[in-house]
């Protein structure tokens, strides 16, 4: 059986990029080497690093979204707006039935989406 290990997210900024993310995940990073930094969430490593192939903003952010878990969706949307991310969508529940799930989408300083999620019932 495969387990998950990391996501290697590659920006022209990875500098800057990290730094958005020290503030999302108001942590330092695991470790930070040649450029690459890694910040250990829950089992995995979400990994921001450079790569001579990848320019300005991400065009088709809808490809690819991160999840990150949280308890309290409503109040961390709240906090990590107010880190100038750019808001997608608010707090909402894709499921139609009241609470049973709680999503928000941002986007980063790259244009990549993330949400907060709930945990899964």
């Amino acid at each position: 059986m495969l387990k998950f290990n990391s996501v290697l997210l590659f920006s022209e900024n990875p500098k800057e990029l990290a730094e958005f993310y020290k503030k999302v995940f108001d942590t330092t990073p695991a470790f930070e080497d040649g450029g690459y930094s890694g910040f250990q969430l829950g089992q995995g490593m979400f990994v921001i690093g450079p790569h001579d192939k990848i320019h300005g903003e991400n065009k088709t952010p809808e490809r690819v979204i991160f999840n990150f878990e949280t308890e309290d969706v409503k109040g961390e949307f709240e906090r990590i707006k107010r880190l100038d991310a750019k808001v997608i969508k608010e707090p909402y529940d894709p499921s139609g039935k009241g609470g049973e799930m709680s999503l928000a989408t941002f986007a980063d300083s790259d244009g990549n989406y993330f949400q907060l999620a709930a945990p899964m019932k």
